[in-house]
């Protein structure tokens, strides 16, 4: 058996527990993005929907006692904010980019000025699988303590690539996304199904707020949220429309953010907060890597405000 106390080994081991831990919320919204701009919109207001859900479910949670009722009432928030988003995007003349901004501000604004009073309480937390007990082994303890949050996105990741092949609504979502004309001549109600995406998507956007104040990193404070709603937009473009793919470019994400806690763990201290920055050169190399001519936007849908 390799020694788990070497450098390399305890580095790798804490880089993949750290991606887990991470990953989740990138994973939640990205997934959420997925679904939205499968129909042909695009919520750049997801930062405000992650922090209001981030602050919804802790509230209810400290208030109710039961950190699922949290998720839910974080939940519930997204979906009221993403059915807002998308109601007021099928109105005539109105951008769904510039709303989706204006979401953003309101978003986090509300979160802010209602999470004041529960900045210092403590709610209860989600638990954790522990599938690692039978190792005896701490850093493989570590390792395969995984939330229950994570594994549920995990089986949506699946899920929803399955449904958006091979199911008629995936279809019918596509089509909407695709081509609005040919839908709106087959009969689907275009507005109905764009809201209904994008109040589900919202909804995603949610629980990945709930994750970060009640698992990770399990508080509420009004810098939760470190801009990841944002970065997941860039996500959903580098996985090209595919909720498959979302999966693994959250973990890489999370992988990204789990680096200077991994090399603080060897005794790497010196440059710390540079390597916490990793997400963010991440997210601009991707952008600039996907801005080439012959890759821009490839595989987006057509009725996307981004390709119009």
């Amino acid at each position: 058996m390799p020694d788990l106390q070497s450098p390399w080994i305890v580095l790798v081991l804490s880089l993949v527990s750290g991606a887990i831990r991470v990953s989740t919320p990138y994973l939640f919204v990205s997934l959420g993005e997925c679904l939205t701009e499968k129909g042909g919109r695009v919520n750049l207001g997801l930062e405000g929907i992650l922090v209001s859900g981030a602050m919804s479910g802790y509230a209810v949670a400290y208030l109710s006692g039961s950190p699922w009722t949290g998720v839910l009432a974080a939940a519930g928030v997204g979906l009221l904010l993403g059915c807002l988003h998308g109601l007021v995007c099928s109105l005539p003349r109105v951008s769904d980019i510039a709303f989706g901004i204006a979401l953003m501000l309101l978003g986090t604004g509300l979160a802010f000025f209602l999470g004041k009073p529960f900045i210092a309480p403590q709610a209860p937390m989600l638990p954790s699988l522990e599938l690692g007990k039978w190792t005896g082994t701490p850093q493989l303890e570590q390792v395969l303590r995984i939330n229950v949050l994570f594994v549920v996105g995990v089986a949506l990741a699946f899920a929803l690539q399955w449904g958006m092949r091979a199911t008629r609504w995936g279809l019918t979502l596509r089509m909407v996304g695709d081509h609005a004309e040919t839908a709106r001549a087959m009969g689907y109600p275009l507005t109905r199904i764009r809201v209904v995406a994008t109040a589900i998507g919202g909804a995603f956007a949610g629980v990945g707020g709930a994750y970060l104040s009640l698992v990770y990193p399990g508080s509420w404070n009004e810098g939760l949220s470190s801009g990841q709603g944002l970065m997941a937009v860039a996500l959903v473009i580098f996985a090209r429309w595919q909720p498959l793919r979302c999966l693994w470019a959250a973990l890489l994400f999370g992988a990204a953010g789990a680096l200077g806690p991994a090399l603080q763990a060897i005794g790497v201290t010196s440059g710390y907060y540079l390597f916490n920055a990793a997400p963010y050169v991440l997210t601009l190399v991707i952008m600039i890597i996907n801005c080439r001519p012959d890759r821009a936007l490839a595989g987006a849908p057509g009725e996307l405000s981004l390709t119009r």
